[in-house]
């Protein structure tokens, strides 16, 4: 099943095939992660005062598994649960159907695709280590390790302006191709300063000026419990865009030598399952250097970021003083935007995020410190209500969102191209708290029952 969907304004020099979801990465903007204020709004096109008496077509639900759980329970307890429903990446968990004791046929998702040149090598790999199909984000947080390896190799030293001055160097076109499968030769490669250029899994990894992907892809999805990791996809779309901004002229490379490469990643808190495997992910690259027995060696720390502010701030600052001059991290947005603010771009550390995406994120005066294999939400919003009209033959749409920077941006920007796009009407536009005993009222609010 294919789509069209207008690009223009999106990313330039596209290449695009099927309808696909997301990236709304994982997590929020700002310090606003961790609010606790209600902010239940009603706006949007006709705002709350529209006639919905019977209910939207779809809703929009942007959150996170943890919080997802109750919020889906109460959901299908306090409505009859045949509501077409789009949600983004963050609540891309197998596990939820089971944990909200349904099987969530209703739901369609979106996501960041894994359509790199060497995903399937990836892939294998992922399996032939874990014994699983790798999950949302796996590939992301590998190439994420993996170029941060290759920038410290290739700048010779374990200096975070000298690394970010190497990672469009080893990423970007222009040296020998090298991916996941022959990772430890690209590591031979940059230590002896030849040019390399990494072809990851999860895309090229071409990064644009601002640090993001300049190429990107993303899957429709469905949960199903009769497909490999429970979760079946159904589409997928690719954008290709021009690789850009500044690196170094040269590498100097040198043997002999350990590089240091931290991960920030959430092992607890509402993205607790997603990042456990997302930091299994991170760890094989560095553990494929080590067990080739090469003159280079990577030094790895890994800190619980908890999927929380202040854990994240002081995972970060720990790895900092443990001498980690680049860090993959964190997952979510809410999370990387003060970790970003206030330690890499303070301290002169390379921060490579492989699942925040929000748009907060590409704005940030970051000195060119911060980067991220995950693609903005600037196409999230779009492909969401895409396939919201398109495929699920929606008119009427509300949407019901983490009260953070992340789900108010998703929110919005679903809920502009739904209206400006395609002629929908967004009858409510309401937000949540993480870790409410009960989301009865907001989704009632949402769906139009009250």
């Amino acid at each position: 099943m294919r789509y069209d969907i207008d690009r223009r304004d999106v990313l330039k020099g596209l290449g695009a095939t099927g309808i696909a979801g997301l990236a709304g990465c994982i997590g929020g903007g700002g310090a606003g992660d961790d609010s606790s204020t209600s902010k239940s709004s009603s706006d949007g096109n006709g705002g709350g005062g529209g006639d919905n008496s019977g209910g939207p077509d779809v809703l929009n639900v942007i959150g996170y598994p943890e919080s997802g759980i109750q919020l889906f329970r109460d959901y299908y307890q306090s409505t009859d649960g045949n509501q077409k429903i789009i949600v983004p990446d963050g609540l891309r968990d197998s596990t939820l159907p089971k944990n909200v004791g349904n099987d969530m046929a209703n739901l369609t998702g979106t996501a960041p695709a894994a359509s790199g040149p060497n995903q399937k090598a990836f892939n294998q790999m992922y399996k032939d280590e874990y014994n699983r199909e790798p999950g949302v984000f796996n590939s992301h947080s590998y190439d994420a390790v993996a170029v941060l390896v290759l920038a410290n190799v290739a700048a010779g030293a374990n200096d975070g302006s000298k690394i970010r001055d190497q990672m469009r160097r080893v990423a970007n076109p222009g040296g020998q191709k090298y991916g996941p499968e022959n990772f430890v030769d690209a590591v031979k490669a940059a230590a002896r300063g030849e040019d390399i250029n990494y072809q990851g899994a999860s895309s090229v990894v071409d990064f644009d000026k601002k640090g993001d992907p300049a190429s990107a892809a993303y899957d429709v999805w469905k949960f199903d419990s009769s497909a490999d990791g429970g979760i079946k996809t159904e589409d997928t779309i690719t954008f290709e865009g021009k690789p850009s901004g500044k690196m170094a002229d040269s590498s100097p490379g040198g043997k002999n030598r350990t590089a240091k490469v931290g991960i920030l990643l959430p092992q607890t808190g509402d993205l607790g399952s997603t990042g456990s495997l997302m930091i299994k992910a991170a760890k094989m690259p560095v553990k494929q250097v080590n067990d080739a027995g090469i003159s280079i060696k990577v030094k790895s720390q890994v800190e619980d970021s908890q999927t929380k502010k202040q854990a994240s701030l002081s995972g970060a600052n720990a790895l900092v003083s443990a001498g980690f001059p680049a860090i993959c991290g964190p997952a979510s947005s809410g999370n990387n935007i003060p970790v970003s603010q206030q330690v890499y771009i303070k301290q002169g550390v390379v921060g490579c995020s492989p699942s925040s995406t929000a748009l907060t994120v590409t704005n940030l005066d970051d000195n060119d410190f911060v980067f991220r294999t995950a693609p903005s939400d600037l196409l999230q919003g779009k492909v969401m209500a895409q396939v919201a009209s398109k495929k699920l033959g929606g008119k009427t749409a509300a949407t019901l969102f983490v009260n953070n920077s992340y789900g108010q941006q998703l929110s919005d920007k679903f809920s502009k191209t739904f209206t400006d796009k395609y002629d929908g009407k967004v009858l409510q536009k309401v937000s949540f708290n993480k870790g409410e005993s009960s989301y009865t009222s907001v989704i009632k609010k949402a769906t139009g029952s009250s």
